[in-house]
């Protein structure tokens, strides 16, 4: 195919979140009604990574969250950071942060775990991270009433930018003495 290139670059460019190899060659194969094989696929995918890695250019093809997604490359974040506090479309409250949080770290969990260890009621803040579709529920709990179970979600991992779940910050990284109460103990 002539112009397979073209056509993932703007299925790319046009998805909202990441988006897989399975998923483009699928779209790819019943928009053109053609047959491709994955390392056709991925041969034109490395090409369109290496026509975005040109300094000209302030995007790049990204692996994303298990798929693909154009995002701006790392010297025009300052950039891009101011037009998001502009809009600040999805700016999330402490207590969604906090929950977020929560979840992402000990994923699947019921929404009374979440509550045991906030101490405060999550009914409003775990609603409104399943309408930003940032957290998704993840079945149901093998315990008495059958909670439900929360996940975060493939846009979660879009939003922080994250390729999987092991690029989350480990907890040692982000302790600090300036979050420690008290004298260091000698245990």
């Amino acid at each position: 195919m002539e112009n397979l290139v073209q056509h993932i670059e703007a299925l790319i460019f046009s998805a909202e979140q990441s988006i897989s190899l399975e998923e483009i060659k699928s779209v790819v194969e019943a928009a053109l009604e053609v047959s491709l094989s994955v390392d056709q696929v991925q041969e034109a995918l490395n090409e369109i990574k290496e026509k975005y890695a040109s300094p000209k250019l302030s995007i790049n093809l990204t692996e994303l969250a298990g798929g693909y997604v154009f995002l701006t490359k790392k010297e025009f974040h300052t950039t891009v950071h101011q037009l998001q506090i502009h809009r600040a479309k999805k700016k999330l409250s402490q207590a969604a942060v906090e929950t977020l949080a929560i979840i992402a770290y000990r994923q699947p969990i019921t929404k009374l775990e979440i509550e045991q260890i906030r101490g405060v009621n999550c009914d409003y803040t775990i609603q409104k991270l399943l309408e930003k579709e940032l957290i998704d529920i993840a079945g149901k709990a093998e315990t008495v009433g059958k909670p439900l179970l929360y996940q975060t979600s493939t846009l979660f991992m879009d939003y922080f930018g994250l390729k999987n779940l092991a690029d989350l910050p480990q907890l040692k990284d982000i302790m600090s003495s300036e979050n420690e109460i008290g004298e260091p103990s000698e245990i």
